[in-house]
């Protein structure tokens, strides 16, 4: 059995096809039980950020593991498989296991260093965990990258210089002066109440941003966000 990757991220796709097949929890518990339940693969991960839609697996054929995986990739996104193949990405063995060290690092992110994506590689493992799909190989493959991941972060400072998209994004903003000065009396929009949308909105709050107001798609899902952020900070 070898280690196969295939996915997608913002290196490889547009930013309306990574929308398009982001995967909510339920579809990706669908997507690990059809993936293991497939000939090729034995073992199944799957690591769905806001930038990357990468599925892990133990495969025993490399051809038809690369055509399966990519399949389900398609079925689960909603993304036609003729339309998604240009845009995916396939690593294998060594390879697939210096990439995802490379990402647990912040080095495949597009803020190089932040630290946000060892906690979704961990949420990977544990999904993969709770649905018994991770075996002996998952299981020590991720374990191994989230050790590689906290060490480029403690010994090199690579954080330091590649902070969370939406931090980096609001010190850009403030340009000449602090965060927390520019934040004064300013209002936000943060469309989604997804996981990244919620850390966006979080980190507006505690940088002082008066009001923020949450657009989604399902209105329960943003009044429940703006509840947790009243909570939290009192924040409008």
């Amino acid at each position: 059995m070898s280690l196969l990757v295939v996915g997608l991220s913002h290196r490889s796709a547009p930013v309306s096809v990574l929308e398009r097949a982001a995967l909510p929890a339920d579809a990706q518990a669908k997507l690990l039980h059809d993936a293991v339940a497939a000939e090729p693969a034995a073992e199944a991960a799957v690591l769905a950020t806001c930038n990357r839609i990468e599925l892990y697996a133990d495969v025993d054929k490399f051809h038809a593991g690369v055509a399966e995986l990519s399949t389900l990739l398609a079925q689960h996104s909603g993304v036609g498989l003729d339309e998604l193949t240009p845009y995916l990405y396939v690593h294998y063995e060594d390879r697939a296991v210096h990439h995802l060290f490379s990402v647990a690092c912040g080095l495949d992110s597009m803020v190089v260093g932040e630290g946000q994506i060892l906690g979704q590689i961990k949420d990977a493992l544990a999904r993969a965990q709770e649905l018994h799909t991770a075996g002996r190989l998952l299981n020590d493959l991720f374990q191994q990258a989230l050790r590689v991941g906290k060490r480029a972060h403690s010994e090199t400072g690579i954080d330091r210089a590649g902070q969370s998209l939406v931090t980096f994004g609001l010190e850009q903003l403030a340009v000449r002066t602090s965060v927390e000065t520019w934040a004064k009396g300013k209002r936000a929009l943060v469309i989604g109440a997804g996981s990244m949308s919620s850390l966006a909105a979080a980190t507006l709050a505690r940088a002082g941003v008066e009001e923020i107001v949450v657009a989604n798609r399902t209105p329960e899902r943003a009044e429940r966000l703006a509840a947790i952020l009243a909570e939290q900070g009192g924040t409008g």
